[in-house]
């Protein structure tokens, strides 16, 4: 019995440990990656993203297709290195499992990532401080002697912390680490992850600022049966687009990624990035202009009057038909660019852009429901909020983690969690039913495939 008890008092102490030294080591990673990811699109474009100047709206066109193929090229360059003549960088979820992360690999891999984002490809940067954050649990769980179940849950901790730590969203690196990576809740689990998260976001905060992401003008801090009824509504809307876009995201995925292909096709997608830039310059980066833009629609119209925006006919002088124009083709472009963008090769996350998109359709219903119903008044930023909620919780099958990354990222007032809680889980229910139909209509298909070769 004493051994015993020695032996859970080692444990837990160790626990500790590792919650603050690790919390305090993937805090400081995570606020540097994203100071590095600030200095990359200075160097790029002459500008840094806050919520006021989210894309690179400013910028010259030519600069614009400049800094994305650049960027571009050096990664591709370096990512093929990396992948074939060096030890292979295993995924977050292979390394909660037990493959090896190496670690100057890693490093590389995670700073690639990085600079790929800030010059202007389009996709997600939360990726990288997950996999750092993964290989440094490893390497601890070494130091204090963790193994087996102990280590699993310290690597996934980790990586939740290293998502935590680069958006300051402790609930969502929580959510992440026990819904996404273990899918088991301990209240060790919880404890140990939550921490860790808190940890990991208070000490990045340190080095690069407390700063709302995303800025919502307008919302009431009461919900009214309207926006209740929108969340119902849009929720089924949501799931759907979400589970095409999880569809399209595992096509992308799929994509050879160690040939020598990558040193054309990264490129030639951030070619195709850059000259989509040229008309709608929200499509670069990994989502945040194009949700900003639909959080706060009112920066659409400022910057047609700045800019002389002209799209298919409209102008600055009709600011409801620009702000539809604008979505549509922000939606469409967005979700391409993206998905070819990984297609080509490029590692990257899929949680920011998710969020673009589901702000974006969120806007654009909000828009059309006030059209329908003139008389029934919701701030198009709370629709926004409500749609990227939804159809992140629908991409990732995580409710959990979608709701609280988005609500902590925005600020959002508590009370805006019961239509975004209603959102989300009609969401879910829809994209689930969504993708069981669309997985056996592509093992039908493919059955077919077969026996007609045979």
């Amino acid at each position: 019995m004493m051994a015993d008890a020695n032996s859970t008092r080692t444990r837990t102490a160790r626990l500790i440990v590792a919650v603050l030294t690790l919390g305090i080591a993937i805090g400081i990673a995570a606020g540097l990656l994203s100071q590095m990811l600030y200095g990359v699109e200075y160097l790029a474009f002459g500008y840094t993203e806050s919520s006021s100047l989210p894309g690179p709206f400013t910028v010259p066109a030519l600069r614009r297709i400049a800094g994305v193929v650049g960027g571009s090229l050096i990664a591709a360059i370096i990512w093929w290195l990396l992948r074939t003549k060096s030890a292979r960088v295993p995924s977050v979820k292979k390394a909660v499992n037990g493959e090896p992360m190496p670690v100057w690999q890693t490093t590389v891999h995670v700073l690639l990532q990085i600079l790929i984002v800030g010059s202007g490809s389009s996709i997600g940067r939360e990726v990288a401080p997950r996999e750092f954050g993964a290989m440094l649990g490893q390497r601890f769980s070494g130091v204090i002697g963790f193994t087996g179940a102990d280590k699993r849950m310290l690597v996934a901790v980790c990586a939740g912390a290293g998502l935590a730590g680069v958006y300051d969203a402790p609930l969502a690196g929580l959510f992440f680490t026990v819904e996404i990576l273990l899918a088991d809740v301990t209240l060790e689990k919880v404890a140990v992850s939550l921490g860790m998260s808190a940890t990991a976001a208070y000490v990045a905060s340190l080095i690069k600022g407390q700063k709302v992401f995303y800025h919502l003008p307008g919302l009431l801090h009461e919900n009214t049966p309207t926006l209740m009824l929108f969340a119902l509504v849009g929720g089924v809307v949501f799931g759907a687009l979400g589970a095409l876009f999880r569809l399209g995201s595992q096509w992308a995925e799929k994509g050879p990624r160690n040939d020598a292909g990558i040193l054309w096709k990264m490129p030639a997608a951030a070619l195709l990035t850059g000259v989509v830039a040229i008309w709608i310059p929200q499509v670069m980066g990994n989502g945040r202009a194009s949700a900003q833009l639909s959080f706060d629609i009112s920066l659409i119209s400022n910057l047609a009057k700045g800019q002389g925006l002209s799209l298919f006919g409209t102008s600055a002088g009709q600011p409801l038909v620009v702000a539809l124009v604008v979505l549509t083709v922000s939606l469409i472009a967005k979700a391409l660019v993206t998905l070819i963008t990984i297609r080509s090769g490029a590692s990257g996350g899929v949680l920011q852009p998710g969020i673009a998109l589901g702000a974006i359709a969120g806007a654009m219903l909000g828009l059309l429901w006030m059209l329908v119903f003139p008389g029934a008044s919701i701030p198009i930023a709370a629709c926004a909020l409500v749609g990227a909620a939804a159809l992140l919780s629908a991409s990732q099958q995580a409710p959990l983690m979608a709701m609280c990354l988005v609500m902590e990222l925005c600020a959002a007032p508590i009370s805006y969690f019961v239509p975004v809680g209603l959102a989300s889980s009609a969401a879910v229910v829809v994209s689930r039913w969504v993708l069981k139909r669309c997985n056996a209509a592509f093992s039908r298909s493919e059955r077919k495939t077969k026996q007609a070769v045979a």
